[in-house]
């Protein structure tokens, strides 16, 4: 049965969304929704959220779900579509290539980037360039479709960073920038002058957990950071913070975030401040370049 037309009227051509877990993939079909912007979306299968279809009453005709490893199904798809921006939002769980159960298409590219040796940015930036050499797309970020995600410069709510606070904030900015260079993270935590911790593959939840369990803990409280990996594809897997890292960060004795200005998403920036100021922690946008010594590469435009 032919899916029934929506009772709207879309414009421009059509931005294909791919979408992996989260909230993000839902987000930016909303405001694909609201400008009146065509779109298809590409959803993987036990990586989505299943109720992603629900916000779709009226697009029916535009999803389609596919498994991970079917890549030539789901560029068949896109271009059926006509899609030719593509935005890619969500979170992805890396499966072993048994549990991929790659079709013709993925495995080509697998064989020919050596994907399974990459880490995750190297992953990701080779997947920008198969879409778009091999393929003919164009990738664009997420920023492009919902600019107002992108953190802002200056503290957000009304808790501002004390000098000590100041000086950890550098301390973690070196750290995750160090650390983004061997494509292990985006995310450390300083405190009292050192480096507390440093988000590993298990992600930043989980790296607050460990710093929650830590004894002998400093009293004042550190400060978690986030940025962009030096080098890094931009349009693609951009650090991001919400409510529940602010509760995550407050369970774990912090007292402040820092994140990328121009360079990090920021879900629910409202309700998120709200929790901060109740919380008592402050979220500052960090201008990079502010940091003269910061060393190597530090992009200063998202875009």
């Amino acid at each position: 049965m032919m899916a029934p037309e929506p009772n709207h009227k879309e414009t421009g051509p059509k931005v294909g969304i791919i979408a992996g877990g989260g909230e993000l993939p839902q987000r930016l079909i909303k405001a694909c929704q609201k400008s009146g912007q065509a779109f298809h979306v590409v959803a993987f299968k036990g990586q989505a959220d299943p109720e992603l279809s629900n916000g779709l009453e009226g697009f029916e005709g535009h999803i389609d779900w596919v498994r991970l490893g079917a890549v030539g199904k789901a560029l068949s798809i896109l271009k059926h579509n006509g899609c030719h921006d593509l935005v890619m939002g969500g979170t992805i769980k890396r499966p072993s290539i048994m549990a991929l159960l790659p079709d013709a298409r993925a495995m080509k590219f697998i064989i020919k980037t050596g994907a399974y040796a990459l880490g995750d940015d190297g992953l990701l930036s080779a997947i920008v360039r198969f879409l778009e050499t091999e393929e003919g797309f164009r990738v664009i970020g997420v920023h492009h479709v919902l600019p107002q995600l992108l953190a802002p410069i200056g503290t957000l709510g009304k808790h501002q960073p004390d000098p000590v606070g100041l000086g950890d904030l550098k301390v973690a900015v070196h750290a995750a920038l160090d650390l983004g260079r061997k494509d292990q993270g985006q995310g450390a935590v300083g405190e009292a002058g050192t480096v507390l911790a440093l988000e590993e593959k298990d992600g930043t939840d989980a790296m607050l957990k460990r710093v929650g369990n830590m004894k002998s803990r400093s009293p004042i409280g550190g400060v978690l950071v986030k940025v962009v990996k030096p080098g890094q594809e931009r349009r693609v897997d951009l650090p991001t913070i919400g409510v529940a890292t602010v509760e995550s960060a407050a369970k774990a004795g912090l007292k402040g975030i820092g994140v990328e200005a121009g360079g990090a998403i920021i879900m629910d920036r409202a309700q998120m401040i709200e929790a901060a100021d109740r919380l008592n922690l402050f979220i500052i946008g960090i201008d990079l370049q502010a940091f003269g010594d910061v060393p190597g590469d530090v992009p200063g435009d998202a875009s």
